[in-house]
């Protein structure tokens, strides 16, 4: 820790506290995310292990965060991430004017690269939401908090937990309990974010679970073993039983989004996952190469320094990151623009 200068508390999670710090040789401003291990015998958690594991599996790329270091310190260790201003969901929630369709097209294709690239490399991110969108002083998305992220395989056999993705952005295979799942899951979380950004509000805002296929059955109407082959072999299928409705058109949920938009959007929302279109194969989509084409990252809303945070119990706090923060405990979630 010799190396840096502490500028200030980011904030405290369940893994540890993060801090905004300077490197004294170079002056580069960075976040230290400080994990401390409360027993030896107990190990590095399990989500640490993952973070690391997925990054160091990831090489620099210009759209996935940057994992600099990680060094032990004390009785635990420290993770070193390139310092990120702000996050997608507080820029689009503190900007004068909703996104222009340019903006929105500038965003999506900076996530999709991210996300491309993680699944060339075999990595499920399987948390992707705009509070993990980070954005740099330029302008530029990159993917963050890999805390979630799986090293995914072709075997078959292997299980996964279905307790992942923020609610709003979760599959709906996660919904009914799959434990066997693919990288479909972070597709149907960039659907969400597209139609976020398009309607600048969410598409599936549920309460809990069982409302949460409720607002998306309520859209994509129910699926039945033709529309969704071997959805009734989820775990959770018979548990709950909903009245069957049809679709409704997406020109009415989301109604000012151009065709190409509407076609895209419908590729990510499909009930089978192996039925949704790949990030590569949506970097190809003529919504990108229509007028108006994406705007380049110095005509992006201009990021202001993140200062609200989320407690556990729904109430928010604004804190200002260059000030030292004493007695400040944070959900992991809300510390996710810093790493």
């Amino acid at each position: 820790m010799d190396q840096y200068s502490i500028l200030g508390r980011i904030g405290e999670g369940a893994h540890g506290i993060v801090f905004k710090a300077k490197h004294i040789e170079s002056g580069d401003i960075v976040a230290l995310k400080k994990v401390p291990l409360r027993k030896l015998d107990d190990g590095i958690p399990n989500t640490a292990l993952r973070e690391i594991k997925a990054l160091q599996e990831i090489e620099e790329n210009q759209h996935v965060v940057k994992l600099r270091e990680v060094f032990p310190h004390g009785t635990g260790f420290v993770l070193v991430f390139e310092f990120m201003l702000s996050d997608l969901s507080e820029v689009v929630r503190s900007a004068d004017l909703p996104l222009t369709e340019a903006q929105v097209k500038s965003y999506m294709l900076m996530l999709l690269k991210g996300v491309a690239y993680c699944h060339d490399n075999s990595i499920m991110h399987r948390d992707l939401k705009p509070a993990n969108l980070l954005i740099s002083e330029s302008g530029h998305l990159k993917l963050a908090d890999f805390g979630l992220a799986r090293v995914f395989s072709t075997d078959e056999g292997r299980q996964y937990s279905h307790q992942v993705a923020t609610r709003w952005y979760r599959a709906p295979e996660l919904l009914y309990g799959a434990r066997k799942y693919d990288e479909g899951v972070d597709i149907w979380a960039v659907g969400c974010i597209f139609g976020e950004l398009l309607n600048n509000s969410p598409l599936f805002p549920g309460e809990n679970d069982i409302e949460q296929l409720c607002c998306v059955l309520r859209i994509l109407g129910t699926p039945t073993e033709k529309t969704w082959p071997g959805m009734e072999e989820l775990p959770d299928y018979n548990k709950i039983t909903f009245p069957e409705n049809p679709p409704i058109p997406l020109e009415k949920v989301v109604p000012d989004a151009s065709a190409e938009a509407l076609d895209l959007l419908k590729k990510f929302l499909v009930y089978p996952s192996n039925r949704r279109i790949s990030a590569a194969e949506a970097l190809l989509h003529p919504y990108f190469f229509t007028a108006p084409l994406p705007a380049h990252h110095t005509e992006l809303p201009k990021p202001q320094r993140s200062k609200k945070f989320r407690h556990r119990g729904g109430h928010q706090k604004e804190y200002d990151v260059d000030v030292p923060l004493e007695h400040t405990l944070l959900d992991p979630d809300s510390i996710a623009a810093y790493v």
